[in-house]
């Protein structure tokens, strides 16, 4: 099944051979979309690991460059790990202390114990989905804060992520991702909602955009 998923991002992608080769080796440079510096990744909402729930996150050169196995389904705790398994993010669900806690997620560089109790691990930055029951025509599915105890927003979540269409802006508006149905380019087919698209714009790290992805799934799935 990788096999085919490496096959269809390429597929879609239709890099040219030797650009490809050119670039292989070259910290993920391979991912970027050569007009516009933009990183297309293919994700496929499914984990390698048998009976297991995550992501499989294959770049445009059919690497694997991403990962999340998730043993316990909709678990408190999940780990974003590179293609090799080395973690890069553990994303925790806020400790329920008020009802807005339940739908706020902390997100921790690399990995950390349950327990979180160590001076040493301090969230980088945490995501609440948004809950304002007055704004019921409002696009916005999470607000993105810088550290935890700084009100600073630094990204707003928009769209709809059960039709895999969603956009990352900052607070200035500029897109810096999006999350998209993914088309043959060639045929025009849509591969469902279980393989999508993420593009990821100079100005925001993947990883950090794919522990995004993480959370709206455990948001809105």
């Amino acid at each position: 099944m990788l096999r085919f998923l490496k096959s269809l991002s390429r597929t879609v992608h239709q890099f040219p051979e030797e650009l490809e080769e050119g670039m292989k080796g070259h910290n993920h440079k391979s991912n970027y979309d050569t007009e516009d510096c933009t990183i297309s990744l293919t994700v496929w909402r499914k984990s390698l690991v048998f009976n297991c729930n995550g992501f499989t996150v294959i770049g445009s050169d059919g690497n694997l460059v991403y990962r999340v196995d998730n043993y316990r389904g909709c678990s408190d705790q999940i780990v974003l790990m590179d293609g090799t398994g080395n973690p890069i993010f553990t994303i925790c669900r806020r400790r329920k202390l008020r009802l807005v806690d339940c739908n706020s997620w902390l997100v921790y560089d690399g990995e950390v114990g349950k327990s979180r109790n160590n001076s040493s691990s301090k969230p980088i930055f945490y995501v609440r989905k948004n809950m304002n029951i007055l704004e019921t025509d409002s696009k916005v599915l999470a607000y993105v804060y810088d550290g935890i105890y700084d009100k600073k927003r630094v990204y707003t979540i928009e769209g709809t992520y059960k039709y895999r269409m969603c956009k990352i802006l900052e607070e200035s508006r500029r897109v810096v991702a999006e999350i998209k149905r993914k088309q043959d380019v060639a045929g025009g087919v849509s591969f469902g909602l279980e393989v999508f698209v993420l593009s990821v714009r100079p100005g925001l790290d993947s990883g950090v955009a794919m522990a995004i992805v993480s959370l709206l799934d455990q948001m809105f799935s």
